[in-house]
């Protein structure tokens, strides 16, 4: 029996398109309250979706990622990523949460005790999607270093950089044993200070000593997610991760990417490859080609992605979803066009389609995300037999 498929989404704004915040129901005034996060999520949540990613950069939006622009017509401004999960958390149950996090310019140390945090806010169901930077403003936003414009060596850089982070975060999970907190009143001992450990970590940009200062999470290791759009990326997704987001345009280069991956692994479980597709939905394929052309004209051109472009109905999508999974894709993260139109398209239509197929669940199987994803509670490294 082939396994069932993870279905996640990829929240950012109003939706994926740039007009998204001019459709009628969109909620550009909203973007900013609480309650806009939760409707989303809680929505993700009742179609059963495996996890939310939330977008988050450390420079305004622009259309051309590595360079600010001045355009007025765009949504421009977000929230903290990890603080919207954070508020999320405690009105959702089930769901995994993922915010995005910049590593260029920040501190593994600072994330650490942030996803910790949220993994316990969230009962177990927290990873992080790790972003690097290669942007010039963003770099000027921190005066730390000088990113240079468009260096091929520039990528090699960050993305060993990012592997160091997560080294870090890992490391501070594990530098509290489980048993570390002892919280005994009567005979005064809080924590047996013997079961914190130093993490003595040097790397090319920085080091960190450790312990940390919050208990290890439920999870021991909440779930460390990356994407990358090309081979060079594929070492960081194979040595460091525990989900790697790819964006192959057909089942050839879906199966070479799963493949490349799983070489360069070493871990004793292999990575969770999910596909990134943008997707249009609608009743019929000429609606939502329809809904495409009419958002693509008021922004005047024609809408493109790293990620394939899917326009379609949600059965079709289903057809796709299920013939992509042949290539070894654990499951896809869908980046709805617009929102919550297409995010309602998907947990009201294609999930209870991928079930008559049975190629979904139709309950939540863990309680903790890495449950979910079939992944076990990994020993602490620093423990003693």
């Amino acid at each position: 029996m082939t396994e069932h498929l993870h279905v996640a989404v990829a929240l950012d704004g109003t939706g994926w398109h740039p007009a998204s915040w001019r459709e009628a129901d969109a909620r550009p005034a909203d973007l900013l309250s609480p309650h806009y996060w939760t409707d989303l999520v809680t929505e993700a949540e009742r179609g059963l979706l495996t996890f939310v990613t939330i977008e988050d950069s450390l420079a305004l939006q622009s259309d051309d990622p590595l360079h600010p622009d001045t355009r007025t017509d765009r949504v421009r401004g977000r929230l903290d990523a990890v603080l919207i999960a954070s508020r999320v958390a405690p009105r959702t149950s089930r769901i995994g949460l993922l915010p995005t996090a910049v590593v260029t310019h920040t501190e593994p140390f600072h994330l650490s005790k942030a996803i910790a945090t949220l993994d316990y806010v969230s009962l177990g169901r927290a990873g992080v999607r790790v972003q690097v930077a290669p942007s010039p403003q963003t770099a000027r936003h921190f005066g730390r270093r000088v990113i240079p414009d468009r260096s091929e060596d520039l990528a090699t850089e960050l993305f060993d950089e990012a592997a160091d982070y997560v080294e870090v975060l890992r490391r501070l999970w594990d530098s509290w044993e489980d048993d570390a907190e002892i919280r005994d009143a009567a005979t005064g001992r809080f924590v047996d200070r013997k079961k914190l450990h130093y993490i003595d970590f040097q790397g090319a940009r920085f080091s960190v000593k450790g312990p940390s200062i919050t208990p290890r999470p439920p999870q021991a290791q909440p779930i460390v997610a990356a994407l990358s759009h090309r081979a060079s990326g594929f070492p960081l997704l194979a040595g460091s991760t525990d989900v790697g987001f790819i964006t192959p345009r057909d089942t050839t280069e879906a199966a070479q990417a799963v493949e490349a991956i799983a070489a360069l692994r070493s871990g004793p479980h292999p990575v969770r490859v999910f596909a990134d597709l943008v997707v249009f939905l609608a009743d019929t394929p000429a609606e939502a080609q329809a809904r495409k052309a009419r958002l693509d004209g008021i922004v005047g051109d024609e809408y493109s992605s790293d990620a394939e472009v899917f326009v379609g109905t949600p059965a079709q999508l289903a057809d796709l979803l299920t013939d992509r999974q042949s290539a070894g894709l654990s499951g896809f993260r869908l980046r709805p066009a617009t929102l919550p139109y297409d995010l309602l398209q998907i947990t009201a239509h294609l999930v209870p389609e991928l079930q008559r197929r049975n190629a979904f669940h139709t309950e939540y199987t863990g309680a903790t995300l890495r449950e979910q994803l079939g992944l076990p509670r990994p020993a602490n490294r620093y423990a003693t037999a």
